[in-house]
């Protein structure tokens, strides 16, 4: 009981109101779960993406210059750490060993990822194909260097112990591709082509001549 005022200020009993009771609410066991199946779905998926940026590997990169059509060696890779690479696709480096001897299908360039598609193992020599020598002078060379993979013409020039229409007559060309070079002792040059077995024996025969003109069609 408590005392109020009454109008004349003498103090009287009043009655003493409950106090509020505040009702809980009842978790369901259902959302609970699925809350706590959350919370831990949300750290797994950031602790995956937390190791996923921080875990590296060991790649495959290139050490040195490798030409199209060569043959991959040792020396030519260097193993490299390499964070997040999955994405690039490259080769790992416990690979190695299946990779010696296969042939480079582009140009590979030093500090370049190693993937499968710079690497073949087709033969330069194509099916009807037959692989020749050719020897010219560093004049009669239509670059620098000629590269494995570059296209050249073979184009047949006149004969020039002829004399009349026969003196003028040329200009027969062949396709080939070039599958090596080499510079001897000597100032020649040798250009190893690949060329069609129809054609090998009029190239041989001009070549013998000396009255074949090599061009470049397209650089590898």
């Amino acid at each position: 009981m408590s005392m109020v005022a009454s109008r004349n200020g003498t103090p009287v009993e009043a009655p003493v109101a409950p106090p509020k009771v505040v009702r809980q609410r009842r978790i369901r066991p259902g959302l609970l779960g699925l809350a706590i199946l959350l919370i831990a779905v949300g750290g797994l998926g950031a602790a995956f993406a937390v190791t996923s940026v921080r875990s590296t590997g060991t790649y495959l990169a290139v050490a040195r210059p490798v030409e199209v059509g060569q043959q991959i060696t040792a020396d030519d890779l260097v193993p490299v750490q390499l964070s997040g690479g999955r994405e690039l696709r490259p080769v790992p480096a416990d690979r190695m060993k299946d990779l010696l001897g296969l042939r480079a299908a582009v140009r590979l360039t030093p500090g370049t990822l190693l993937t499968t598609t710079h690497l073949t193992d087709a033969p330069l020599l194509g099916p009807g194909q037959q692989q020749i020598a050719l020897g010219l002078a560093a004049d009669q060379v239509p670059a620098r260097k000629l590269h494995p993979g570059d296209k050249v013409l073979l184009v047949s020039t006149p004969d020039s112990s002829s004399s009349g229409a026969e003196a003028t007559r040329g200009g027969t060309r062949f396709e080939a591709t070039v599958i090596d070079t080499a510079v001897p002792a000597s100032s020649d040059v040798v250009v190893y082509l690949a060329l069609a077995v129809r054609d090998v024996p009029a190239v041989v025969v001009l070549a013998a001549d000396d009255r074949v003109a090599l061009v470049l069609v397209e650089a590898a």
